[in-house]
């Protein structure tokens, strides 16, 4: 196990300027969800609303000078927000809608990447009622057609390229879409669009805030299962309480931070950690329009002195697989605290952030599903590679087995189950729209079941096994993909690793590797014997690969993440089917 393989690591405490925000801390002993949501302002009569705890509350209390969006352009512009400003422009953007009779419940949907009318439309979208539903800008034209469809939009906000090339030709089939927003002007007029900038421009900076209820509707969220069909999970502004609890305890936020979420808003954590939480604790957040680049990123966190960064797995693999050189010519010493998300974390990634860049990246675990953190690897408590974390405070998490319609929690240390969640907490998804029966088989007997196999160990710690249709049955053996491709990453010349299943006449399975290798290793017979050595001394011959394969590259999602999926269905020479049907939510 993982756990064997790498020695833990301490937790580096935080600088003297910023202390911790310690779950094991005595004044924060027994907490729970409640006690959370006393850390917000709230609104008369028991209202809650997520604008008002990211933007105006601040403003309130006397920090409307300080900075609370630093976009940073891909030519090199740079734009400054500080929440004063953001109050001002979010409330035009809640008049605008009003004015145009778009309301309570209205869903308003934005197709952008990463620039400031994000946050805007979002926290303007909450102020005047309606719902915000995020889109992945990459997406092409059948993903956005088929979640602009299931949600029932009554609004676009969209770039005029995006617009004509995704949405145009098929706009009149879509009757709920009553106002299109664009961000820039189109090179030939277009009918029934809407530019935002000279809207916003003519519009009122003062509006007073629809008296939303915690349980009104306020996100929606589209993730993609097993069949490939979008489903809308629904969130609710009392999520606001989970988001700002967890960027304070498992991403360590504080008012004077600088942080950066790299995740793009179309995503799930783009939306509640690179847009909700960093506000609601008052912090600075940096937002680049560009995409990934290593010199950029790493010149970025020196730079804009990034003290709190979360990326994700995809991205570490691509700054290790760029090598140590880059970050040595950078000054990071701001850097405080990282964390990972999106996908299981392995051992080797942890180990290079501590010896690389002198802190170690705190993987952490939660779904769209989940709305939050759940499980994280906490500033301050030690780390063991490749672990999942601990539950947060408030967060009953278990590995249960599955018996017909009762659930049986697992006590034995390192078994593995299914990871399950007693319902409850704030950001917990409400329902998937339209889809009561998919929601409904989402429980049982008490506990929210996740579609993760995992383990925990007997010090608490959770490890991610894989998902549950992910999982490689050989010669009896239950074997997740995630532990052979950490051991697999551990191996020098290995920059990513895939693992699948393919059939086998006596085994049923046999587990296959697929892997791409860092830079200054080259492809050959020898090395990928010596890979299968390595794998089967570390793992066992029942658990290691008994083929691997060296490719260029791994086919992806769009997000980044590896599509297993996609390997084995061209490695059984099965249809592959619309990509887009394989996208994964977060």
């Amino acid at each position: 196990m993982a756990s064997d393989l790498v020695p833990p690591i301490i937790g580096k405490p935080a600088s003297a300027s910023a202390a911790a925000n310690l779950p094991g801390d005595p004044a924060l002993s027994g907490l729970g969800w409640l006690d959370y949501r006393g850390w917000l302002d709230g609104l008369p009569g028991g209202g809650l609303n997520i604008a008002h705890e990211a933007v105006d509350r601040h403003v309130a209390h006397g920090r409307g000078g300080h900075e609370a969006i630093r976009w940073l352009g891909r030519n090199g512009a740079r734009r400054s927000l500080s929440y004063g400003d953001l109050k001002r422009e979010t409330d035009r953007f809640a008049s605008l809608l009003a004015d145009r009779g778009i309301g309570r419940g209205a869903r308003v949907f934005a197709l952008l990447g990463r620039v400031p009318e994000v946050h805007i439309a979002a926290l303007g979208t909450l102020k005047a009622g309606a719902v915000f539903c995020p889109l992945y800008a990459a997406f092409g034209p059948e993903p956005v057609r088929a979640r602009l469809t299931i949600g029932a939009a009554d609004v676009l906000i969209t770039t005029a390229a995006d617009y004509i090339r995704k949405v145009l030709p098929w706009r009149h089939e879509l009757p709920s879409l009553r106002l299109v927003l664009l961000t820039d002007k189109p090179e030939a007029p277009l009918d029934d669009v809407v530019d935002l900038a000279e809207a916003m421009a003519g519009t009122p900076s003062q509006f007073a805030m629809v008296q939303t209820r915690p349980e009104d509707m306020a996100l929606l969220h589209f993730t993609s299962g097993t069949t490939g069909t979008p489903k809308g999970a629904v969130h609710v502004h009392e999520a606001a309480v989970a988001h700002h609890a967890t960027g304070r305890l498992a991403l360590d936020l504080h008012p004077d931070d600088v942080f950066w979420c790299t995740a793009d808003p179309g995503w799930v954590t783009g939306t509640s950690y690179g847009i909700i939480a960093p506000l609601t604790n008052g912090a600075t957040l940096v937002l680049d329009e560009a995409e990934f680049d290593a010199a950029r990123w790493y010149a970025t966190l020196a730079r804009e002195q990034v003290t709190v960064w979360y990326t994700a797995p995809t991205a570490i693999r691509l700054l290790i697989k760029a090598g140590e050189a880059l970050p040595r010519g950078h000054d990071l010493s701001r850097l405080r605290f990282i964390a990972s998300v999106g996908e299981p974390l392995n051992a080797e990634a942890v180990v290079w952030g501590q010896r690389v860049l002198g802190r170690p990246f705190h993987d952490n675990w939660w779904q769209t599903e989940t709305g939050g953190i759940m499980i994280a690897n906490f500033p301050g408590m030690d780390i063991k590679p490749g672990a999942m974390g601990k539950p947060l405070p408030g967060v009953e998490a278990a590995i249960v087995a599955l018996e017909g319609d009762t659930v049986q929690p697992v006590q034995a240390p390192m078994q593995a189950g299914q990871l399950a969640l007693r319902p409850g907490w704030p950001s917990m998804f409400r329902g998937y729209l339209g889809e009561a029966a998919r929601y409904a088989k989402c429980f049982r007997d008490g506990w929210y079941l996740t579609g993760d196999l995992a383990r925990r160990d007997a010090d608490g710690y959770f490890w991610f096994v894989g998902r549950a249709d992910d999982v490689i049955k050989s010669a009896g053996h239950l074997i997740g993909p995630f532990e052979v491709e950490s051991c697999l990453m551990a191996h020098p010349a290995v920059a990513e690793a895939a693992v699948i299943g393919v059939p086998d006449v006596r085994a049923g399975e046999i587990v296959k590797a697929f892997v791409t290798l860092r830079h200054g290793h080259a492809p050959s017979e020898v090395l990928r014997k010596e890979l299968l050595g390595h794998a089967r001394k570390r793992l066992g011959a029942a658990i290691a690969p008994r083929q691997v394969e060296i490719r260029a590259e791994l086919p992806r999602t769009r997000s980044g993440k590896i599509m297993r999926r996609l390997l084995r269905a061209r490695e059984l020479g099965l249809p592959e089917g619309d990509l887009s049907t394989l996208e994964a939510g977060a």
